[in-house]
């Protein structure tokens, strides 16, 4: 049987944004550590169902303690609770995402905001042929499920070295390459929300594949891991 996320967790999260202050926190860790080790013990279930078809190196619980340092909010924790699997091994590239809030949860996968180097070389394959991915991207579920890349992230025109007028100039422009699908709370609640996460997850796995191959490769398909 599924572990699942019972509600209260939701309920402690929506008490924390009325109540976004150390004081409430104090007075409420226990209800807080009961949220964790049940959602904990989610995680696990979702990790080790990703280890059956993939490789998975390690497991990111992200804090509840916001970094306030240099925000102009200063409300000291976040009201969500999010978690990350990196893929193992320098031949597996991308990660998976699982952010849940109330009214706002959602699973995203790909590559954030990658360095340099890798972001030159997706934009360089992507300018040399766009074929592989925009086939990827237009399978019937994966569109269903994700839609496209968001362009919010993306240079105005064209970044340096590329043409605004090259065809594939949609992707180009991007700097990071994410796709999420969200979830309603009563899907989060439900006994069979593990196994629509795994759906999702799964359908990225093309899409991991093929950029995988990308970052490990130079533009003549020659191994850079040899």
């Amino acid at each position: 049987m599924s572990t699942t996320i019972p509600k209260s967790s939701f309920q402690f999260l929506k008490k924390l944004y009325k109540n976004n202050h150390r004081e409430w926190m104090a007075e409420n860790k226990a209800t807080y550590l009961a949220s964790e080790k049940q959602l904990k013990l989610f995680y696990a279930e979702v990790q080790s169902r990703l280890q059956e078809t993939d490789k998975i190196a390690r497991q990111k619980v992200f804090r509840i303690n916001r970094d306030i340092r240099f925000s102009k909010d200063k409300t000291p924790y976040n009201v969500h609770r999010s978690v990350s699997w990196s893929r193992e091994g320098a031949q597996r590239r991308g990660g998976y995402y699982l952010r849940l809030e109330p009214g706002n949860s959602f699973m995203a996968g790909g590559f954030f905001a990658p360095e340099p180097s890798d972001l030159l070389r997706i934009r360089k394959e992507f300018e040399m042929d766009s074929s592989e991915i925009r086939e990827i991207l237009a399978v019937s579920e994966f569109k269903k499920a994700f839609g496209v890349f968001s362009q919010d992230n993306a240079v105005k025109t064209a970044p340096k070295g590329f043409s605004k007028d090259d065809s594939n100039i949609d992707l180009i422009r991007l700097k990071s390459f994410v796709v999420k699908h969200s979830f309603t709370d009563n899907e989060v609640h439900a006994s069979d929300f593990t196994d629509k996460l795994m759906y999702h997850y799964q359908l990225l796995r093309p899409y991991f594949d093929y950029m995988s191959d990308v970052l490990t490769t130079d533009l003549n398909g020659v191994s850079l891991l040899d």
